[in-house]
């Protein structure tokens, strides 16, 4: 058994959270990490309307008895989706532990801590960390370079993030970006974090509600099947490799704008990708974690493995180590 702060303060049994993931934050992969002791979080803007959104943490609730919480991504946008009424929906539903990432969290943070909701702060920066920090944020979730959607501008992976963001940190941090095995989590707590965070790793378990083929495609691939797109309009996100992203990544070299690859990178083609199987269909967000996915447990066995994996890590190998 791993205790750390952050365990202690989410009420769950294992140092280990999934978070947000457009189209794959469902009731089903939540639920399941809920239930083998970790942290899940509903994606959402993944549903249509904050009515959508009552509904699937409803439908949550019916499947597991775990805590769980839900992700509010805040992007800037000409018509933003109604956030106020989403996080009133999060509220209203008796949530108590929320991951806001994105931009200028302010207004969210102060209104979900009124509520006695705990929430959680994604940051791809130490400056950002100790911004959300002073805001309020009861935790923080640092996400390296490696990581798959959105890693900032800054080029800064886990190995010196991190600690860099431990030095300037009080509150309970776990790390993002790279995490998917033992190895990982006890690195990450060598780093000076209380735990991880992983998408990609959830991505390839049995109940994740994404196409077989998809799952398939995460474990053959390996840790350089991933593409940088929008680095040129300084909105950097990191891919899966495909046909797709390999002609988004050629046409930027040419000097587009985004009105020239919006029809690539619509989401609504990597929701049919997720969907039918296709993984050339459309943009999909992997991370670099997949050159260490080799099979597709259930989230429980995932989960279970990862802890036994770390404490026979620091108790054993690391142990070793030390005369």
């Amino acid at each position: 058994m791993i205790k750390t702060r952050f365990t202690e303060m989410f009420g769950v049994e294992h140092p280990i959270a999934q978070g947000g993931m457009q189209w794959v934050g469902k009731a089903e992969l939540v639920s399941a990490v809920a239930n083998g002791g970790g942290l899940g979080f509903i994606t959402a803007l993944t549903q249509p309307t904050p009515e959508d959104l009552a509904r699937e943490i409803k439908r949550t609730r019916e499947m597991t008895d775990k805590p769980f919480g839900v992700n509010l991504t805040i992007l800037p946008a000409i018509n933003p989706p109604p956030y106020a009424e989403y996080r009133a929906a999060i509220i209203e539903s008796g949530v108590k532990a929320v991951e806001t990432a994105g931009y200028k969290p302010e207004e969210h943070i102060a209104e979900f801590k009124k509520h006695g909701v705990k929430v959680i702060h994604k940051c791809t920066a130490v400056r950002h960390a100790v911004s959300a920090q002073r805001m309020g944020a009861d935790a923080i979730s640092i996400d390296g370079f490696e990581c798959a959607g959105h890693p900032g501008e800054d080029d800064i992976p886990g190995l010196i993030l991190i600690p860099a963001a431990a030095e300037k940190i009080t509150i309970p941090m776990i790390a993002s970006g790279g995490f998917g095995d033992g190895r990982g989590l006890a690195a990450a707590l060598a780093l000076g974090a209380e735990g991880i965070n992983m998408g990609t790793r959830f991505m390839a378990t049995k109940e994740a509600p994404i196409h077989q083929k998809i799952k398939e495609q995460l474990v053959a691939n390996d840790e350089r099947a991933t593409e940088l797109i929008f680095r040129t309009m300084r909105n950097t996100a990191r891919v899966a490799r495909n046909a797709v992203s390999l002609e988004v990544v050629g046409k930027e070299k040419e000097g587009v704008q985004f009105e020239d690859i919006r029809h690539l990178v619509a989401g609504a083609r990597g929701k049919v990708v997720y969907e039918n199987g296709d993984p050339d269909h459309g943009i999909w967000t992997a991370g670099m974690i997949q050159g260490l996915i080799h099979d597709i447990p259930s989230c429980a066995e995932l989960i279970s493995r990862i802890v036994d994996d770390a404490q026979k890590i620091i108790q054993g190998r690391l142990a070793g180590f030390v005369r």
